[in-house]
């Protein structure tokens, strides 16, 4: 993927990065103010701040700074980055990495903010594994953000065979230990299957 910067001067690529960096930075503040304003919570009722919360079926998942779900995230990230490269390949020229980023970053808040919409929020309570989900906390949501950009940029730097086995052992140890990853919430969230809600509901 084309990083965007060409043969242009060191002080006009700082200042596309900068730029970059800027939009990013408000993007995030805009989705943090947007759920605040949907009436998320800043932080977890329980009024203190985890770095990691390993417990699915309780009302703190979803409300510290990672979890379980926070692989998924990082699955977003490489996902988003094959995306720009694949539009890349049809538009039969490179997307630059700054612009390829800040869709990935849009298509990440949008998806935070869709989320935790009152829609959302009880098609995934409809599911045994999500009893408890009343939605993430803001702190939350950005720590996935955040999840997503480490994926993107990994994807990134890394050779595309890592890539693809890091996926793929996330979502086989994700499973194994809470039997949800992203596949099966995709799964769920679209066309709910009762086989893997009875599934679900034996963990």
């Amino acid at each position: 993927m084309d990083g965007g910067t060409g043969l242009a001067a060191p002080g006009t690529r700082r200042s596309r990065v900068a730029l970059y960096a800027g939009l990013a930075v408000a993007m995030v503040a805009v989705m943090a103010a947007i759920l605040l304003a949907m009436g998320r919570t800043p932080i977890c009722k329980c009024g203190t701040v985890e770095f990691w919360h390993g417990t699915v079926r309780d009302s703190g998942n979803s409300q510290h700074l990672t979890d379980w779900y926070s692989f998924t995230h990082i699955i977003h990230g490489f996902l988003f980055y094959m995306g720009a490269w694949l539009i890349g390949v049809v538009r039969g020229k490179p997307l630059p990495l700054g612009v390829a980023f800040l869709l990935a970053l849009g298509a990440e808040c949008a998806w935070e903010i869709l989320e935790n919409t009152n829609m959302v929020i009880e098609r995934y309570r409809a599911t045994n594994i999500a009893l408890d989900y009343y939605g993430d906390s803001v702190i939350n949501s950005v720590s996935d953000v955040v999840m997503m950009i480490a994926g993107f940029w990994l994807a990134r730097v890394w050779p595309v065979w890592l890539t693809v086995v890091v996926a793929i052992l996330m979502e086989v140890i994700v499973g194994y230990w809470i039997r949800d990853n992203l596949t099966l919430n995709i799964i769920m969230l679209i066309y709910p299957l009762d086989a893997i809600d009875r599934w679900q509901a034996g963990s």
